[in-house]
């Protein structure tokens, strides 16, 4: 048997198993469809082909949701990736949405990202309701970590299912389940601005992100010892930071206890409770 590296990932059985949470997680609370924001990108056309292999094809809705400034290479990859599965799509055009409040805020760009990817969510959660479904995710896991997501934008979603896969072996899933070669390998950009990518704009490559978290979080490892096997200190620690950071974003939103049993302190019951 092949012994796998830390970061390759069991192809057949990380498929198995996101595919089963997709369709437990949706039939726990009595949905069988879902909706989700199709940007061209991996990520989301790795969650694509996931979600219609639990659901099928007729119960995935894509929403390709452009601005005025979205590269139209992003549009054709999405409705390329829809076509390959047979899924529904609708265009919203997000632009008439924020360009009435973009107008009052300075050109701060990641304000402005930050109004697109909540125009976003919106109109998710709309399309969801019409559909009768739930909102799937489409965050990766070093996203996750680094705290590279819009609270209350792209990370306002029912489930996640690629959280918990670092984005080099996201794009090893993608290639087990067929996402054509060039959304894999294409610079990864959340498309907010012209000319944005993400490693850009973070300062660091997701291979470098991914072998430093791996050991950080996955092995618990000192940032000492990362350091001393040869990754660059000022990125380890520029990570570490990003985390840190960034917990609020993993975390409900805490409550000021004064009475004797407060939601998420002492009135705990699981999600499911009452279904």
């Amino acid at each position: 048997m092949k012994t796998l590296t830390p970061l390759e990932l069991n192809t057949s059985l990380a498929r198995r198993l996101i595919v089963d949470f997709i369709r437990a997680e949706l039939g726990r609370f009595g949905f069988t469809r879902g909706v989700l924001g199709l940007s061209g990108g991996v990520d989301s056309s790795l969650v694509a082909c996931l979600t219609v292999e639990a659901l099928g094809a007729e119960n995935v809705v894509g929403l390709i949701m452009p601005y005025r400034t979205s590269n139209p290479a992003s549009r054709t990859d999405a409705e390329l990736m829809a076509q390959q599965l047979g899924i529904t799509t609708r265009v919203i055009e997000i632009t008439p949405m924020v360009e009435p409040y973009l107008v009052h805020i300075p050109q701060d760009v990641r304000r402005r990202g930050n109004v697109m990817a909540r125009a976003r969510m919106i109109v998710l959660y709309d399309y969801a309701e019409e559909f009768r479904a739930l909102v799937i995710g489409t965050s990766n896991k070093t996203e996750t970590l680094l705290g590279y997501t819009t609270l209350f934008g792209d990370n306002a979603v029912a489930i996640q299912p690629i959280a918990d896969l670092y984005k080099c072996q996201v794009r090893q899933l993608a290639r087990a389940v067929g996402v054509p070669e060039h959304i894999i390998t294409k610079a990864p950009s959340a498309d907010l601005w012209i000319g944005q990518t993400d490693e850009g704009e973070l300062g660091f490559t997701y291979d470098e992100a991914d072998a430093i978290l791996y050991r950080l979080v996955d092995e618990r490892r000192h940032p000492e010892d990362v350091i001393a096997e040869g990754f660059d200190a000022r990125v380890v620690q520029r990570i570490i930071e990003l985390m840190r950071r960034n917990q609020f974003k993993r975390v409900p939103p805490i409550i000021a206890k004064v009475s004797a049993r407060t939601v998420g302190i002492d009135f705990l019951y699981n999600r499911d409770w009452g279904t």
